[in-house]
């Protein structure tokens, strides 16, 4: 008997496993495609399985539920407690996992102990399409709670541009005064991209 790993599956396979359907079916075969062309979330996926014959909330929820595991466990394995934090293609590694498929934008707060090692990745906010409301009293009172010395700002541009947005640059200069008044030293913001990523500090925007 052949045995075949989970590695060894296609994303058909992959989706009927996830669904207890056969791969044969078209509601499976339509969501691998919807995947694979890289909507791993929102709209078009919920769109699919509602006009899908077999596949209610609950099918869709395993998917989901999947693929944020997914997410999750690359974030993890990246942002290991302890790891230090030296450049923006450091950041960009570790948050770009949890931005795979995500269609709104999202903040998160990296907090540093003197020496630059991460203590933890706070999630400060989520919004609409192009737009993520963060109040710099949250994001420092998260910060202040777990001792940090120092904090990196990063957000996600659905997009797919890591140009920082006149927002963007007004928020920064906003979040390092607060700082400054509360001994938490923002070191920089850095914007993501699909594939590319923007530090407001190289760009002399802070």
């Amino acid at each position: 008997m052949t045995v075949y790993t989970i590695e060894g599956l296609d994303t058909v396979e992959l989706v009927a496993l996830v669904l207890g359907m056969k791969p044969s079916e078209e509601a499976v075969i339509r969501l691998a495609a919807t995947m694979n062309e890289g909507w791993l979330s929102g709209g078009p996926l919920a769109e699919v399985a509602r006009e899908s014959s077999g596949v209610g909330d609950r099918r869709l929820a395993r998917i989901q539920a999947s693929i944020e595991l997914g997410r999750r466990a690359l974030h993890a394995r990246a942002a290991r407690r302890g790891r230090v934090i030296s450049t923006p293609d450091d950041v960009a590694e570790i948050m770009r996992p949890l931005c795979v498929g995500i269609d709104q934008e999202r903040f998160w707060a990296l907090a540093l102990n003197t020496k630059n090692m991460l203590l933890r990745v706070i999630p400060i906010s989520s919004g609409s399409l192009n737009a993520s409301i963060v109040s710099p009293s949250i994001l420092y009172r998260e910060v202040l709670q777990i001792g940090a010395a120092s904090v990196i700002a990063c957000h996600q541009h659905p997009s797919g541009c890591s140009q920082p947005s006149g927002a963007d640059i007004q928020l920064t200069r906003r979040l390092v005064k607060a700082g400054d008044v509360l001994g938490v030293e923002l070191l920089d913001h850095v914007v993501l991209g699909h594939n590319e990523h923007s530090s407001l500090r190289d760009l002399g925007l802070m």
